[in-house]
């Protein structure tokens, strides 16, 4: 039986039958790149504005689907994600909501600040890594501007007549965007708990009532996130949990390496429990990036030696042997040498 699992596992775990019988999935990407304009800013909380984007000549835009996101490309050079926000079912514009992060990398501040009704952006995409499944009922959570990606997915639950609860997290009313749009929603539940009115909401409070067979999708800190993984793994197996999050993501499982900057001359060291992203950025710091999740491809780098342990989800399999996603992956082994 010891040889039968052995071989078992360097045919079916290991070698290249792996491969094709567990592909990975990546983010469905739809192939556009589009100049858009922005038709119109509103404010929609304190601290957080939406801005309402259009093709040029008025051609209806491509389709999508709850929980979709576009790359923006601002003014100054940096790319951000922003999860779509409007009714997909409205091609005539795109609506996305950015809040307000003083001290941040610039990029809230910069659509806050300097951009205007008129201005011309390029965006790509529609693409979704957080996608809305079929489901007979639905718990949606959201924290804060984590209320983004979830709005669609109210509508698509309200509009199929599939039982839905919403709680809606926050520090107080005045920063929790759309609250006037969730009062349309009549055929769910909306429960909207700012902390300065009922406190810390509790984990189990908000998680242990799920219906057998929810699917459960949460958007907000990561500490949200966690705790939903948490409680549900112990509460019911039926019930799936879909998150997005807004920050890196852990590192876990990781090795230090070092890391060879080939044009630049540098040599990296990267600890444990940081990713070679952040480990370059201390001696380049205006590298590309924008995720840091893995998916949208911004930082990939050409790998010039070394092996790589991957753990994106988007490169092709005839990528992999020479390029990276400095964000998420790491190396098998003690060095790579990179195109930096």
């Amino acid at each position: 039986m010891g040889s039968a699992a052995d071989a078992y596992k360097r045919l079916f775990v290991e070698g290249d039958t792996a491969r094709l019988l567990s592909r990975p999935h990546p983010v469905r990407h739809t192939g556009y790149d589009l100049e858009m304009v922005i038709d119109r800013i509103g404010e929609e909380a304190d601290g957080v504005v939406s801005l309402w984007l259009r093709d040029p000549g008025g051609a209806p835009l491509p389709a999508w689907t709850p929980g979709a996101h576009l790359d923006v490309f601002l003014p100054s050079g940096r790319q951000r994600q922003y999860s779509l926000t409007s009714d997909p079912a409205d091609r005539g514009f795109y609506r996305i909501a950015v809040r307000l992060i003083a001290g941040g990398e610039g990029g809230s501040e910069e659509i806050h600040r300097e951009l205007k009704a008129g201005d011309r952006l390029r965006v790509r995409g529609p693409r979704n890594a957080f996608p809305f499944i079929e489901s007979p009922c639905y718990l949606f959570v959201a924290g804060g501007i984590g209320i983004t990606p979830i709005l669609p997915m109210v509508a698509a639950a309200e509009r199929a007549g599939v039982p839905w609860r919403l709680m809606y997290l926050g520090r107080t009313r005045s920063r929790m965007p759309f609250l006037y749009e969730l009062a349309r929603y009549t055929g769910g539940d909306v429960v909207v708990r700012p902390d300065d009115e009922f406190g810390i909401p509790d984990a189990r409070m908000i998680f242990e009532q799920t219906p057998t067979g929810a699917a459960v999708y949460v958007c907000g800190p990561p500490p949200l996130a966690e705790a939903a993984r948490a409680v549900l793994a112990l509460h019911d197996p039926t019930i799936s949990l879909h998150t997005e999050r807004f920050s890196p993501l852990p590192v876990r499982d990781g090795e230090p390496f070092r890391i060879r900057l080939h044009r630049s001359g540098f040599d990296v060291d990267v600890a444990a429990d940081e990713s070679a992203l952040g480990a370059i950025r201390r001696v380049l710091p205006g590298v590309a990036y924008s995720c840091q999740q893995g998916f949208c491809g911004t930082c990939k780098t050409r790998v010039l030696a070394g092996a790589v342990e991957h753990r994106d989800r988007l490169l092709p399999d005839n990528e992999r042997p020479n390029a990276m996603l400095i964000c998420v992956s790491r190396a098998r082994g003690g060095e790579l040498d990179l195109d930096l």
